[in-house]
């Protein structure tokens, strides 16, 4: 290096911890073993030299931009970052124009699109050709579910890889590794420590920024315990990005707020939410699961109340259509709870991945010829409505196997009366099944 690069060079220590941090090979990324092993996905991939194209689907800071770097590395391709939030379709034009001349020269593309969720349909659908003929290999990141955001053909050319948030040993690697690197310790307790992995919430670049901002404080400082690492952080929030707390943490207070049947909580992390920036189609999504994952059959309506306010939010947009969200929120909040569906269907999914290919009783199969007739297809079926209780008791789980429980409602809402229900209909069921006891002399 001569002087004058010397004197121009940018010294290391002047980026951003997470910068510096940056993984140089695939296998200093933590926390995606699933996706990096040599028997995993990617890894695979890169045992065969043949890297097809792919979205990454994960939260923030859990290494989606490092590990497409770092697969344009290993296969040799040309990396081309993309950001869709600030590219349109110019850019777009010449990446690919740029892409096919190092084609032509036989030199692959990678093109990494940061955000790619926010592209819309029409830029998404310029993709294909390119992705179709390998101009480029296309890798896409993306913190929003592909099926609701990405074209169906888009997806269909891409196979979509799920990133986890990073767990504690993770998130412990990467603090050890800032220690190293600074050659200091994080000037904490142990319980501070173990609440500085937790704020960070799986969040490996938001752990460097907080670890960065408590090196920063004076050489000497005494290990800080809880409440003074809270009081270091509250003082330096603002220095933060906020749409990380506001993508994954204030969704969770609103869920957790409705489930808790607090409407008031409910409105304030919702308005947080919106007043935040966040999508609200993505709150419209998020509180149709919750209807049907929370409240099911407790409250039947509560799923059309949470896609009433999805429809009318499309219709009117915002900030009109936000009412409609709150209100469906207020009814979610405030309407009895029950996941008596949502883990009979857990139950009933495990039974039939177990079960296997076991065929239906004859006596409830159609029989549109007369070879499925005399086979005995829906021979001695009792058609419900027309019996004397209007309800048959017969058995409809496949020949050989024991009768099952699977949805058990709770005493809340609606379930109260379906409560009654089934056991009306296990009384009659027991009923039936009785033997006759009366003799044919009596």
């Amino acid at each position: 290096m001569t002087d004058q690069d010397s004197l121009f060079a940018v010294p290391d220590d002047s980026r951003p911890l997470a910068d510096r941090l940056r993984p140089a090979a695939l296998d200093e990324v933590v926390g995606q073993d699933h996706l990096l092993a040599p028997d995993a996905p990617l890894g695979r991939m890169i045992a065969q030299g043949r890297l097809s194209s792919i979205v990454l689907w994960g939260p923030p800071g859990c290494g989606k931009t490092t590990i497409a770097r770092l697969l344009a590395e290993r296969t040799g391709l040309e990396f081309a970052p993309l950001s869709a939030t600030f590219s349109g379709v110019a850019d777009l034009r010449k990446v690919f124009v740029a892409a096919q001349k190092r084609r032509e020269v036989g030199r692959g593309t990678l093109l990494f699109v940061d955000e790619i969720h926010r592209f819309n349909r029409a830029q998404q659908d310029s993709f294909l050709p390119y992705v179709e003929d390998g101009t480029i290999v296309l890798v896409g990141a993306t913190t929003e579910n592909p099926s609701f955001e990405l074209n169906g053909a888009l997806l269909s050319r891409c196979q979509v890889l799920v990133l986890r948030r990073l767990d504690e040993p993770a998130l412990r690697q990467l603090l050890t590794r800032a220690e190293r690197a600074t050659g200091r310790k994080v000037p904490l307790d142990a319980q501070a420590t173990e609440s500085l992995l937790a704020l960070a919430d799986g969040d490996g670049r938001y752990l460097l920024n907080l670890i960065e901002q408590l090196l920063a404080l004076p050489t000497g400082t005494a290990p800080l315990d809880v409440a003074g690492l809270a009081d270091t952080v509250q003082r330096r929030a603002p220095q933060y990005d906020k749409s990380q707390e506001g993508h994954y943490n204030l969704i969770s207070a609103l869920h957790k707020a409705m489930r808790g049947s607090d409407p008031d909580a409910a409105l304030y992390w919702l308005a947080r939410m919106l007043d935040g920036g966040e999508d609200p189609l993505f709150i419209a999504r998020r509180i149709v699961r919750f209807a049907s994952e929370d409240i099911g059959m407790a409250d039947p309506a509560a799923v059309h109340q949470a896609l009433a306010a999805w429809d009318v939010y499309e219709r009117l947009g915002s900030p009109e259509g936000e009412l409609a969200i709150a209100q469906a929120v207020v009814y979610l909040a405030t309407a009895p709870k029950s996941i008596g569906v949502y883990r009979g269907f857990n139950k009933a999914t495990a039974a039939a991945k177990k079960t296997g290919s076991l065929s239906p009783p004859a006596h409830i199969l159609n029989a549109p010829t007369r070879l499925m007739k005399d086979l005995g297809y829906g021979k001695g079926y009792r058609y419900d409505p027309d019996t004397a209780d209007g309800f048959s008791g017969a058995d409809y789980f496949p020949d050989g196997m024991d009768r099952q429980t699977y949805y058990e409602p709770t005493g809340f809402g609606f379930e109260r009366t379906i409560t009654e229900r089934l056991r009306h209909w296990a009384r009659l069921r027991e009923a039936a099944a009785e033997p006759d006891t009366e003799s044919d002399g009596e």
